[in-house]
C-alpha cells in the first residue's frame, strides 16, 4: 500500500508497523517506545497530539497481549494521556482501536480541539471529516512547526517524568 507521512513523504509498505520497527521507512514523529510498544504521532494526520500507541509485533487484536504487554499497556496509554493533558492542555481525546487495519495493533488518542467541534461537530462522526481535512490543508510549515513542538513537549514531560522507565 501507499502511505505519506505527515511530512509528505510517501513509502511504499504492506504493515505501517512491520516499516516502523524494520527501519524500512522514515520514523517520524516517535515520542517514546517500550519494550512493547512504539507511541508516536500520527503517521499521515498532521494534527498535533494524535497520538498512536501500536504494538510493536504483529497482532491485531487486544486478546491477543500476554499478560507483560496488558500491564505495558495500560500504563503506556496512561502515561502518554497524562502527558498529552499537562503538556499540550488536551482535556479531551477519543480513544479508538480498530481491528479491520492491516497494521499491527494500535490504539489512537485523538485529541478534540475546539475548531474540529466547530467546524465538524462533535462525536465519532465527525472523525474521519477532521482527518481529511487535516491530511490535505494542515501541511503546512506553520502547523508542522506545532506538530513537532508537541512531539518534543510529550517527549520531555515523558523522559523527566520518575512514573516510567520509557526510551526514546
Amino acid at each position: 500500500m501507499k502511505i505519506t507521512n505527515y511530512q509528505g513523504a510517501p513509502s511504499d509498505i504492506s504493515c505501517l508497523g512491520c516499516a516502523r520497527e524494520e527501519g524500512k521507512i522514515e520514523r517520524v514523529g516517535d515520542i517514546f517506545t517500550t519494550a512493547y510498544f512504539d507511541v508516536h504521532q500520527d503517521f499521515e494526520i498532521p494534527i498535533p497530539g494524535f497520538i498512536i500507541i501500536s504494538s510493536r509485533r504483529h497482532i491485531r487484536s487486544i486478546d491477543e497481549l500476554t499478560n507483560e504487554e496488558k500491564i505495558d499497556f495500560i500504563n503506556t496509554v496512561t502515561s502518554t494521556r497524562t502527558a498529552m493533558r499537562k503538556t499540550l492542555g488536551i482535556d479531551t481525546v477519543y480513544l479508538i482501536q480498530e481491528e479491520d487495519s492491516a497494521h499491527h495493533f494500535h490504539l489512537w488518542i485523538f485529541p478534540r480541539y475546539l475548531w474540529m467541534s466547530e467546524k465538524f461537530g462533535t462525536k465519532t462522526p465527525s472523525l474521519r471529516p477532521i482527518m481529511e481535512y487535516a491530511r490535505e490543508n494542515m501541511k503546512t510549515k506553520e502547523n508542522l512547526e506545532k506538530v513537532e513542538q508537541a512531539i518534543e513537549k510529550l517527549q520531555q514531560y515523558l523522559k523527566t517524568s520518575d512514573k516510567n522507565d520509557y526510551s526514546i
